[in-house]
């Protein structure tokens, strides 16, 4: 079976400083999700779902939406803050205002993802290899195995040189992921690569294998994720700014026996839209990239 794309765009931008998702990078108003999915219909991908928030519906719409419907199967649903929770815990989170995380959001498509699924950033592009390697991996399983997989990257193919990065760190055996941490601040240190977390500063080679929430999952993870956030929500439903982070989550599918993750390596080079001052070298590359023919000058059909 064909395999979905579902595509997390629901942030709230605040280190970018605005909504990224929308954001023009393409000499005829493509934005960088536009792009993705464009790499994920050619590698044989049959659907695409976007999660996004519902004040930027319209804008939504208008901007990309639309566009892609007249090519692809598409459609989209929403993630607010109180999404899924019950009436108690929408009240006891009454000053939170921010959505609870990638695991929050993936879970808010669970009604809908019908196929085996990758999930993406809106704001990352992974190169169209990743987007084939996984399609492929994912078109063999049945929506009932609890075989999974992402695309992992070296660390210093995805950094940033306008600031910190979030990203999982992955321990790796014979292609399959034995663990994975989220390291939510990593950045350069003059030459270095230091990585700040709670316990302290750890500094980092380059080399390590990294997730960048370039997940595939069967819907069968839905049951585990479904339980992993009503413990995360229970145990966090009055914290501010805690979220339910994919890479975690897939960290302990995997230390609890309840599933494997097979790692698919990439060579390519990140580009994304972390910070503001990324978006001329995503806007360049892409220039370069249709210049050399790897995208066509309009994407779309209108």
């Amino acid at each position: 079976m064909k395999p979905s794309l579902l595509v997390l765009a629901a942030g709230m931008g605040s280190r970018y400083g605005g909504v990224k998702q929308l954001d023009s990078v393409g000499a005829h108003g493509e934005t960088l999700i536009d792009y993705s999915v464009y790499d994920a219909h050619r590698s044989g991908y049959g659907k695409v779902v976007f999660i996004i928030r519902p004040d930027i519906e319209k804008e939504f719409r208008e901007r990309l939406f639309d566009r892609i419907a007249r090519n692809m199967d598409a459609e989209y649903v929403f993630q607010t803050h109180d999404s899924l929770l019950t009436p108690e815990q929408i009240a006891a989170s009454k000053d939170r205002t921010k959505p609870w995380g990638t695991v929050h959001a993936v879970l808010c498509a669970k009604d809908v993802m019908k196929t085996p699924f990758t999930v993406i950033n809106c704001d990352d592009y992974y190169g169209r290899e990743a987007y084939e390697t996984l399609g492929g991996y994912l078109s063999k399983l049945d929506n009932d195995s609890t075989e999974h997989a992402m695309v992992g990257y070296l660390l210093k193919n995805t950094m940033s040189p306008a600031g910190s990065v979030s990203r999982g760190v992955c321990q790796v055996k014979d292609g399959y992921l034995l663990g994975m941490r989220e390291n939510t601040k990593i950045e350069y240190e003059g030459d270095r690569i230091v990585s700040h977390l709670p316990e302290g500063d750890v500094y980092l080679t380059g080399e390590e294998q990294v997730s960048m929430n370039f997940f595939g999952f069967t819907p069968k993870v839905f049951e585990y994720m479904t339980q992993y956030f009503e413990d995360f929500i229970k145990v966090n439903a009055t914290e501010p700014k805690a979220e339910a982070l994919l890479p975690n989550c897939a960290g302990e599918i995997v230390s609890k026996g309840l599933g494997s993750l097979r790692v698919l390596s990439s060579h390519d080079k990140w580009f994304g839209m972390t910070y503001k001052e990324d978006r001329e070298t995503v806007r360049f590359n892409l220039a370069e990239k249709t210049k050399q023919g790897f995208y066509p000058e309009i994407l779309w059909e209108k």
